[in-house]
């Protein structure tokens, strides 16, 4: 089994570097960001109370990184990025840290609206343990899954959400997630991953190829400015 994450926060300072605190300890300093008790709340309701807040969350191998918004590249470039590095990222940079802000809207924006997807004619749902756990950033002993859902025949989808463009990496992380639900909760009933993302790399659509019963997503963002008309004067006769 994996060592556990550690769960820190990470604040800029004037100087331009970072401060790392360990996540409870930094809660009991700032009792009201998230506004819950460290002592007696786990990891997992405080990192969902850190999304509520719009904090952004970064996972690596090793750490689950909380952050406020804005402070993406700072704390990419001091500590390092949880993505592999891509070639041709120049245009990737320029939007990273709009697209890096979004990724926790676009895991609410599937798993709230996750019964209008279709996937192959199936309609989705979230996944409900016997506990009464949802699928949102769902903890197994092989890490988070981003959305766990189940579709209208009983077969479990795992989604995987990035940031940005996506190394052909990412496959070993999905089918890492989908391994375990078949060793574990899915007994007889298949499993298929689906990776989203703002871009997907040539090298993952290769890479696909040889792996079955996972789908490849690239999402778009857009917003239009409509001109609201002055109101007109209304003049008593």
């Amino acid at each position: 089994m994996r060592p556990a994450k550690k769960y820190v926060v990470v604040e800029s300072r004037e100087d331009g570097g970072v401060e790392v605190y360990k996540m409870k300890e930094w809660c009991r300093a700032h009792p009201h960001d998230p506004p819950m008790d460290p002592n007696q709340t786990n990891s997992q309701t405080l990192r969902r109370g850190f999304r509520e807040l719009g904090w952004t969350i970064d996972e690596t191998d090793t750490q689950v990184r909380f952050f406020r918004r804005g402070t993406a590249a700072l704390v990419d470039e001091t500590l390092g990025s949880s993505e592999d590095q891509i070639s041709d990222s120049d245009e990737a940079q320029d939007s990273r840290e709009t697209v890096f802000e979004l990724e926790y809207q676009l895991r609410d924006f599937i798993a709230h609206n996750i019964e209008t997807i279709d996937i192959d004619g199936k309609r989705l749902k979230l996944y409900v343990d016997p506990t009464g756990r949802d699928g949102i950033e769902f903890q197994t002993e092989v890490g988070i899954i981003d959305i766990l859902a189940t579709d209208d025949e009983g077969a479990f989808v795992v989604f995987e959400l990035k940031r940005g463009r996506v190394p052909d990496q990412a496959i070993g992380q999905i089918a890492r997630y989908m391994g375990w639900l078949k060793k574990t909760i899915s007994k007889d009933q298949p499993v298929r991953g689906i990776i989203v993302a703002k871009a997907i790399s040539r090298n993952l659509r290769f890479a696909i190829a040889a792996v079955p019963n996972v789908s490849l997503f690239e999402y778009e963002v857009s917003f239009t400015l409509k001109r609201v008309a002055e109101a007109i004067e209304l003049h008593s006769c």
